[in-house]
């Protein structure tokens, strides 16, 4: 994709893929103005995957978007994306027991919401693990808002390299299907 972003609109309905400088890979997509979904594909919580995730989304200026949540888990999420420039900043911060126990989160989390909320009332929240990162952006796919077949299954080996070699996605931005 090689578009010039500006406003809000164009980073709506974008899907991407970035790495972060640890190493860590994720997937992400501007569902639409308060919605985002995810798969990870690296790093401490790997394998999770969200669908719906209700987030504040807003445009800092031209070209620069900041996008912010807490998750059941307790987690809370802050990424800047400079699309124009393939870069993402994000901090996360993990809760003491996601540190602890990361296991209990990877899975489709829309599934399991009672499972993270449980956690997060048994096991210690503080200290939190704050993991601030670069990342630099390897995929971005105009997906279209409210796309529901970008984020559809659970992360697997090689699935973002599918992604980006152009073997996951019809003309349409569907799911070809295996």
């Amino acid at each position: 994709m090689s578009k010039t972003f500006k406003t809000l609109d164009d980073f709506l309905g974008t899907h991407f893929i970035y790495t972060y400088d640890n190493g860590w890979e994720y997937e992400w997509y501007a569902k639409n103005d308060h919605t985002v979904d995810y798969r990870i594909h690296g790093g401490m919580v790997a394998g999770r995957w969200v669908k719906d995730q209700a987030a504040n989304i807003v445009m800092l200026t031209a070209g620069i978007y900041k996008v912010a949540w807490t998750e059941p888990t307790g987690t809370d999420v802050a990424l800047d994306f400079l699309p124009n420039e393939g870069k993402v900043n994000g901090t996360i911060f993990f809760p003491k027991w996601v540190q602890e126990h990361p296991e209990i989160t990877v899975t489709f989390q829309n599934e399991h919401i009672d499972v993270m909320e449980a956690a997060r009332e048994k096991y210690a929240t503080y200290p939190k693990l704050v993991v601030p990162e670069f990342a630099t952006i390897t995929y971005m796919g105009d997906a279209g808002q409210d796309n529901d077949d970008v984020i559809s299954e659970a992360p697997y080996a090689g699935l973002p390299d599918d992604i980006r070699n152009g073997n996951y996605f019809d003309a349409d931005y569907h799911r070809i299907k295996k």
